[in-house]
């Protein structure tokens, strides 16, 4: 309802108050258009947090514990007000999950039986997690996983969060979303996967609504952005923020970004223009940051932000082109488009939009981003690589076995499809480097070499491809240079990808090279500063040439941008090593999450300190567990113990079980002391390394 207020039915109590659940109602008028907030006792702080931040915000809300009453009058009333309301606001929390029984969970129930006579493109049930628990855990209704979740912390809301509270209502009695005005919304940063292979008409709609809206864009907006006042890094920047999932289905989220994806993608075309990466640009997913905080954080000038929203047979898409210096709207519109006659319309724009731009900003061609589309046109295939995608950006086993399935299943629709193989390759040895060992490891890589040969046979020039290709290379042939030939290509197709430096990056550091290898991280990093995987790599680097404050800060960034990642403390652990400060090195390797490099950083900050049975018994935990997988960082324990001869042995072992890290032998601290011992610069000749002194250079 534009332009009212939205009237709240909200409830608190304490335990020993005597009603039949966990939270006190009083009798606030039960008006349509109202937001019904839905809560354990235990969380009824947050709950008023809520109450008076909404209320700040304008939108009234009804919160009294003064008229507490129960039996059959009051629950009449509750099941009055669930039937009335608008919005179904459910609060998940660990206390939530605790309760097996509860009033609230009675009124879940009532929530979701309601929504079974409602449309499907209505809005209604809106769960809202205040802390850690996840949607994959908790213990609610099926239901509440089919929507979108709103994340805030304590009960802290965001005006984001607000907004979005606006927008719904307004769609609540509204088939036209309320688009005026739009801002980041507060989208789910925890979804449920995506459902199903034969989205037919889904996957393909975000190109059409990528270049739909670029089209305008270089019409109203681009012109201005791009002769816009140069950023610090003196060129137009933008980062496209993923768009809010509006759908009212958790299972499209995997949609929206698509289309936010292929924006990145399409943006990324234009001369000049410095466009963020996903990885960097997908963290303010939910953010309660202001444009400006954002700005300064990804080094942009302009952000792009939007929603999208699927009814029936016609998607929506509100985009919006913000300064973020001052906050303004510098250009917006709105797209509805149909589901069918996808390519068709697609096509149709992409020749609008080359003809603009090319007319107005581009001396050459305008490549739009059709290379991600099958060469068949095969929609299902289209979506089948798309959700691939999905699956391997969450770095699990599971999901990586995951994503091999759905490029299996593109490369399957649309066997000429070279970036599906191209993809399927990566995933084939990320999978068998990561997951796998030994027999089941050498299937993974064969399968890998199989796909990245199809992918290159079809399509030479994809950079991709080519990547692929360094990574087999690279991991299960220890074939070093032409891993590097592989990767120096790839950049040479696509020279502002930052995934082709960070690979490139990676085999300069295998030679010893360094001082290249930060360079071009450090140049990764610049169009995708959010990647906490890089950040941790170029603390590695600087550590092996000692630079240990410059490594400390590279890894304390990475570790702010995701606290819970593996080898991040592990890397804090060996900087503290390196240092001799034996307290804090144990420190870290004591923050590091369970797992095999918790084991390695402990048993090698364990042998600085003074306790040597606990340094003995560290190194036989690590043997005794991790003997197949981390041959390697025993090495380098006993190398840090002066044992020489246990220090080749088990470098040995390394080689037989193919562990990729000796790699780094020429450059690792711990092994480097036995640089002038005969059997290193022999180990070296093995595995394909040029023996210290020996190393030619190579050019960045």
């Amino acid at each position: 309802m534009p332009g009212m207020l939205a009237f709240g039915a909200m409830r608190m109590t304490t335990e020993n108050e005597h009603v039949p659940h966990s939270t006190g109602v009083s009798q606030p008028s039960t008006s349509v258009g109202a937001v019904f907030l839905s809560y354990a006792s235990e969380d009824a702080p947050a709950a008023q947090q809520i109450a008076t931040a909404l209320r700040n915000a304008g939108v009234e809300v009804w919160f009294d514990k003064s008229e507490l009453r129960g039996g059959e009058a009051w629950d009449r009333q509750i099941r009055k007000q669930i039937h009335d309301c608008a919005l179904f606001a459910a609060i998940i929390s660990t206390h939530s999950d605790a309760r097996k029984e509860g009033y609230f969970r009675r009124e879940w129930k009532l929530a979701v039986e309601r929504t079974a006579d409602m449309a499907e493109d209505v809005p209604f049930l809106l769960p809202v997690v205040i802390d850690g628990t996840t949607d994959a855990t908790a213990r609610v209704p099926d239901r509440f996983r089919e929507v979108q979740w709103s994340h805030l912390p304590g009960g802290g809301v965001s005006p984001a969060f607000v907004e979005r509270v606006r927008r719904l209502l307004a769609q609540e009695n509204s088939t036209v979303p309320n688009a005026a005005g739009f801002a980041s919304s507060a989208v789910a940063s925890s979804m449920p996967a995506p459902r199903g292979l034969s989205r037919q008409r889904t996957g393909v709609l975000y190109g059409a609504i990528a270049t739909a809206v670029l089209l305008a864009l270089g019409y109203f907006g681009l012109e201005r952005l791009i002769r816009s006042k140069p950023s610090v890094a003196g060129a137009a920047t933008i980062a496209v923020l993923p768009l809010a999932n509006e759908s009212g289905e958790a299972s499209q989220q995997y949609f929206s970004d698509g289309i936010s994806e292929d924006l990145i993608t399409a943006l990324s075309q234009f001369p000049g223009l410095k466009v963020i990466g996903r990885t960097s640009a997908f963290q303010f997913r939910d953010s309660k940051e202001d444009s400006r905080s954002i700005g300064v954080k990804l080094g942009v000038a302009h952000l792009l932000e939007g929603s999208v929203r699927r009814s029936g047979e016609t998607v929506r898409v509100s985009a919006e082109l913000i300064d973020t210096a001052d906050g303004s709207t510098q250009w917006s519109e709105r797209y509805d488009r149909p589901y069918k006659d996808l390519f068709a319309l697609q096509d149709e724009i992409t020749r609008a939009v080359a003809g603009a731009l090319r007319t107005r900003l581009l001396p050459g061609e305008y490549a739009a981003a059709q290379s991600d589309r099958p060469p068949s046109g095969n929609l299902e295939a289209y979506n089948a690589l798309l959700q691939g995608g999905f699956y391997f950006s969450r770095e699990t086993e599971g999901d990586t076995r995951k994503s091999i399935e759905y490029y299996i299943r593109a490369t399957q629709l649309d066997p000429r499809y070279a970036l599906a193989w191209s993809k399927l390759s990566l995933a084939w040895t990320v999978h068998g480097s990561v997951d796998l060992e030994g027999a089941a490891a050498q299937e993974a890589y064969t399968k890998a070499r199989e796909a990245t040969d199809r992918a290159l046979a079809l399509s030479p020039d994809l950079a991709t491809a080519h990547v692929a290709r360094g990574l087999v290379l690279q991991s299960a042939d220890f074939n070093w240079r032409g891993a590097e030939a592989e990767f120096r290509r790839a950049l040479e197709l696509a020279p502002n990808d930052g995934e082709a430096k960070f690979s490139l990056a990676d085999q300069l550091a295998v030679f010893g090279e360094l001082e290249g290898a930060i360079e071009l991280v450090r140049q990764a990093l610049a169009t995708d500063p959010l990647q906490h995987a890089w950040c941790a790599y170029l603390a590695y680097y600087l550590s092996l040439l000692n630079r240990l404050d410059e490594a400390e800060q590279a890894i304390h960034r990475a570790i702010e941008l995701q606290p819970t990642a593996a080898f991040h403390y592990s890397t804090l652990a060996a900087i503290e090593v390196q240092r001799g400060n034996a307290q804090a090195a144990l420190a870290a390797a004591q923050q590091e999450p369970p797992g095999h490099a918790r084991d390695s950083a402990l048993a090698l900050a364990l042998q600085i300190g003074g306790d040597r049975n606990a340094a003995d018994a560290a190194l036989r935990t690590l043997i005794e567990k991790d003997a197949n997988i981390q041959a390697f960082e025993i090495a380098e324990v006993y190398a840090l113990r002066n044992d020489a001869k246990a220090t080749f042995a088990w470098l040995d072992r390394a080689l037989e079980n193919r562990d990729t890290n000796m790699g780094y032998i020429l450059s690792d601290p711990f092994i480097l002391r036995y640089k002038d011992d005969p059997r290193f610069g022999a180990f070296c000749r093995k595995i394909g390394l040029p023996v210290p002194g020996q190393a030619a250079a190579h050019k960045v």
